[in-house]
């Protein structure tokens, strides 16, 4: 699984290389200088809703316990979603910033991954579990979470207060997947703030990596006042 992806994110763009070297490039789709971390300012957006949850580990969790005390990206997923500019993409950026805080103690220490899946039947704890090791199998680097919703009702409540559609595709046994949403990645600062939100055609995983860094110098700049 985790070669899958890699390879998808080879083929999209994401990763320059699979062995060392410089991971975030320029590709076609993101063709232009990232800005530097702290050139600028990132607004906050609104309060980052809450929900209840389970995790891979089979436990109950609050979301807002996973998107405080670091700066988290949470990306809305299904393990069954085979759609190239869909989850496969954001889960291939995922683990790249998980690859590249394997090397940065600070980012390791103040960054957090959550990937949150809105397919509750189908991505049962034990499956995330499953998925979470396929995909990330490294012990260092920064947290990263996997979990769903704890009930139908739950899971409705949460993508409608994050905007995240997502419907039913009209075949069931599309290749792409059986579920059809628009791809949303969110950035929260330690304070449970959204800061920023991704689509597909801005997720490029070297913006989010200046973001995630400007949230962190500007967390230094408050902390001397």
């Amino acid at each position: 699984m985790r070669e899958l992806i890699f390879a998808l994110a080879l083929l999209l763009g994401v990763i320059s290389s699979p062995t060392g070297g410089e991971l975030l490039s320029r590709d076609g789709d993101h063709d232009y200088e990232a800005p530097l971390p702290g050139s600028y300012n990132l607004p906050v957006v609104k309060v980052a809703p809450d929900g209840a949850l389970v995790d891979s580990n089979g436990k109950s969790v609050n979301l807002r316990d996973l998107i405080r005390g670091r700066v988290t990206i949470l990306s809305f997923i299904y393990t069954r979603c085979a759609a190239p500019k869909a989850c496969p993409y954001a889960t291939g950026v995922l683990s790249q910033l998980h690859r590249v805080s394997q090397d940065d103690s600070a980012l390791a220490k103040n960054l957090r991954l959550v990937s949150l899946s809105f397919d509750p039947e189908y991505d049962t704890p034990q499956r995330l579990a499953t998925y979470s090791e396929g995909i990330n199998d490294e012990k260092s680097g920064c947290d990263w979470r996997f979990a769903t919703a704890k009930s139908r009702a739950e899971l409705e409540n949460i993508l409608n207060a994050y905007g995240q559609a997502v419907d039913k595709r009209s075949n069931p046994n599309d290749p792409q997947g059986p579920l059809y949403h628009i791809l949303r990645v969110f950035l929260i600062d330690r304070d449970g703030r959204i800061r920023n939100i991704y689509s597909s055609g801005t997720l490029d995983p070297r913006l989010v990596l200046s973001d995630v860094k400007t949230l962190l110098l500007e967390e230094t700049k408050l902390s001397k006042r």
